[in-house]
């Protein structure tokens, strides 16, 4: 494992989350950062770092499916061991997902399986939810529906607005997901028949870190 163990990097926008990667210098290798968009920002800090960094638009194709055939493609033939979601802002198609199966993550804003979806923060705050966070989790046919391995926890204070929240999950997310992206890069994550499996022992629910 370790600088053997192979990650790509999908994003479309400023790559915050990637620079917290590279950052926290992972016991991995990026192989790769994969943008849907030409422009995005992340790509630059992906070439700064001296990462090779791809461009596939999706407008050029006329289905999803054959976006994701090709992404596939482009994917595979940097031979990953993990596929990592970082702001990349495209629903995928059954079949990439299944290709991928037990190795591709993603982050998602909220204490799932709570506000699934856009609008997180917002909706939290209009619901008076006291805890909010964030959780890295398996990609699965279901909308932010799979297996969730490690979340971040924090209490929503009174004085907070919807960005100011934002800010604070952010930072968190910026922690725990090369935390994860680790985990996985020094062999101890598994995901068998849906179950998530650390150090061996089936996990119950996810690891949760909590930042009061």
């Amino acid at each position: 494992m370790g600088a053997d163990y192979r990650i790509v990097v999908l994003l479309s926008g400023s790559g915050t989350t990637l620079q917290s990667m590279i950052d926290a210098e992972l016991p991995a290798n990026i192989a790769a950062v994969i943008s849907n968009k030409k422009n995005a920002f992340g790509l630059e800090r992906a070439k700064e770092a001296n990462i090779p960094t791809q461009v596939l638009e999706h407008e050029h194709f006329e289905s999803r499916e054959k976006f994701d055939s090709e992404l596939q493609r482009l994917i595979d033939q940097h031979q990953p061991d993990l596929v990592v979601l970082a702001g990349f802002m495209r629903i995928l198609s059954n079949q990439f997902v299944s290709h991928y199966a037990g190795r591709l993550i993603n982050i998602h804003p909220s204490l799932l399986p709570k506000y699934k979806g856009m609008h997180t923060h917002q909706r939290v705050m209009n619901d008076g939810e006291p805890l909010h966070g964030s959780s890295v989790h398996f990609v699965n046919s279901e909308l932010d529906g799979g297996p969730v391995l490690l979340q971040a926890r924090l209490p929503v204070l009174p004085t907070d607005s919807v960005e100011s929240l934002e800010l604070r999950i952010k930072t968190k997310e910026h922690l725990i997901y090369p935390t994860a992206i680790s985990w996985f890069a020094e062999g101890r994550i598994k995901l068998i028949d849906n179950n998530i499996y650390m150090d061996d022992q089936k996990m119950n629910g996810p690891v949760v870190m909590d930042y009061m």
